[in-house]
């Protein structure tokens, strides 16, 4: 493959964004034929399975890249699609490196799959929040950026992501309270350890939540944790139970839908973190 096509090759993968993690050669199989795997992926909001297999064969063609089909299969959290590859419903889960870093750790069945690793792929996170709360998102967004600029931001990662030992559980995170402040209300999932996790007593813990912490000294205002199922983040935040929620920003082009992944009425903050795409598989 010369340079230039090389190159072609690369920028479609990364215009894909999520929905594209296994890019390779424009070798075709000596049997012209391609492999079905199937990856369970936790569902998008507004896509069908049937609609984001349709984006991918777009990706595939426009790039010119042959190699085994990935037939997704979606699921609601995370504990379903990893029942879903223990069973063999799904030859492989899609996730990202810290979290598969922890799965795997966890659990001796699994392994991550080394021929995506090199591919290097990203999601940016944010805090999901009503499009009518200006003033929370911009409060929000500033002190993300505060964050940044001081190095706290940097320090979290470090502590909770870099140097977490994905053999062990994050531990719970304390939050201080304000006396007459507001109280913001912020969905947990503990679907996405160690990122968005909740412990065996039923507290929330890890990255995100000391990254919580944060925000609310720096805003001066209460935080309250309301557990909720992955799938029900963009309802919660309709019905107002909660005011904010984690949330991954898709990257978008011209065949991936704008609002694939992000509900009606609800704007993102700037973001706060990016992690690797990978997928994770059971052990040969």
């Amino acid at each position: 493959m010369n340079l230039k096509k090389f190159a072609s090759v690369l920028l479609s993968c990364a215009l894909a964004g999520t929905i594209f993690t296994g890019c390779g050669s424009d070798t075709t199989p000596a049997n012209n034929s391609q492999q079905e795997i199937n990856v369970g992926r936790i569902k998008f909001l507004n896509a069908s399975e049937n609609l984001y297999d349709e984006i991918i064969k777009k990706v595939e063609e426009k790039a010119n890249i042959k190699l085994s089909h990935h037939q997704t299969i979606f699921y609601d959290n995370l504990s379903t699609m990893q029942m879903g590859l223990e069973s063999g419903s799904v030859q492989e889960a899609s996730t990202y490196k810290s979290v598969a870093d922890y799965l795997v750790a966890k659990n001796p069945k699994f392994e991550i799959v080394a021929s995506h690793n090199h591919l290097k792929l990203q999601d940016n996170f944010a805090f999901a929040m009503r499009a009518e709360d200006t003033d929370l998102k911009n409060s929000v967004s500033a002190a993300v950026e505060a964050m940044k600029n001081d190095g706290t931001l940097e320090n979290l990662i470090k502590t909770y992501i870099t140097d977490f030992n994905p053999n062990e559980d994050p531990t719970a995170v304390a939050f201080e309270t304000f006396a007459g402040a507001d109280t913001i209300k912020i969905g947990v999932t503990g679907d996405l350890p160690p990122l968005d996790f909740v412990n065996a007593d039923g507290k929330a813990a890890g990255f995100n939540t000391a990254l919580l912490s944060e925000l609310g000294k720096r805003l001066q205002k209460n935080i309250e944790v309301i557990d909720i199922d992955s799938a029900a983040r963009a309802a919660a935040l309709t019905a107002k139970t909660i005011d904010i929620s984690f949330w991954a920003i898709i990257p978008t082009n011209e065949d991936m839908p704008v609002d694939i992944d992000k509900p009606q009425g609800v704007e993102l903050s700037a973001p706060y973190f990016k992690d690797e795409i990978t997928h994770i598989d059971l052990k040969k």
